[in-house]
């Protein structure tokens, strides 16, 4: 893991844990999701269209087997679902935003039961700039919910009423590799999703779009 990052991240952690430091961690958290943000931006001056979909790792175990277009798409669909439908009850930026369509995406889950060729036969059909539209609105949502959390949240566990709409929703694929996802998210407090899906998720899928890049370039 980037060093500077796995460093923001841990101190993020540590101060979000006691009262007395819990808005300075805030601080830490928006300045680490900047940092990340800042690397998925800089894409746009790198890449070419067709470079979000290439899958130099296709056959590799982890998340640079993916591709960059997926994996833009699956931080920040993760990111609303939890956000809005988990935490808030609030309609996802998604479907408020209209932006399935205005992305062309041929799916409203979070894409982790795509494997392999499935991945780029959906990047494909992606609007690189509505995606981008879509996690910039994503971020600012999430980042506007982060700011009005007391600390004495961050003890509170997804209500059960939640966990039904997110399963009446559809947006979590029935599938073996992404139905787990709502049992993952549902038991944690909203502590525990800071740091899943908030902030080492980035962490983790920026480092494999990266992975990605440089291999292409």
């Amino acid at each position: 893991m980037n060093k500077e990052w796995s460093e923001q991240n841990k101190r993020m952690q540590s101060l979000i844990k006691k009262a007395d430091t819990f808005n300075e961690g805030k601080d830490v958290l928006f300045e680490l999701r900047n940092d990340l943000m800042n690397t998925m931006l800089s894409f746009k001056d790198d890449l070419d269209r067709e470079d979000y979909d290439a899958m130099p790792f296709m056959n590799a175990d982890g998340y640079h087997s993916k591709n960059i277009a997926y994996s833009l798409w699956h931080i920040f669909r993760i990111e609303d679902i939890v956000a809005n439908t988990l935490v808030c009850g609030d309609e996802e930026i998604l479907f408020s935003g209209k932006y399935q369509s205005r992305i062309n995406s041929p799916i409203i889950t979070t894409g982790n039961e795509l494997v392999k060729g499935q991945i780029s036969d959906f990047t494909k059909q992606l609007d690189i700039d509505e995606l981008y539209s879509y996690i910039a609105d994503v971020k600012k949502c999430t980042e506007n919910i982060i700011r009005n959390l007391t600390f004495n949240d961050l003890k509170i566990k997804v209500m059960n009423e939640r966990r039904e709409e997110l399963k009446a929703l559809s947006v979590v694929s029935s599938d073996e590799n992404a139905v787990w996802l709502i049992d993952y998210w549902c038991n944690k407090d909203l502590r525990g999703l800071i740091q899943m899906p908030f902030s080492r998720h980035w962490i983790m899928h920026t480092e494999a779009c990266l992975r990605i890049k440089n291999k292409l370039k």
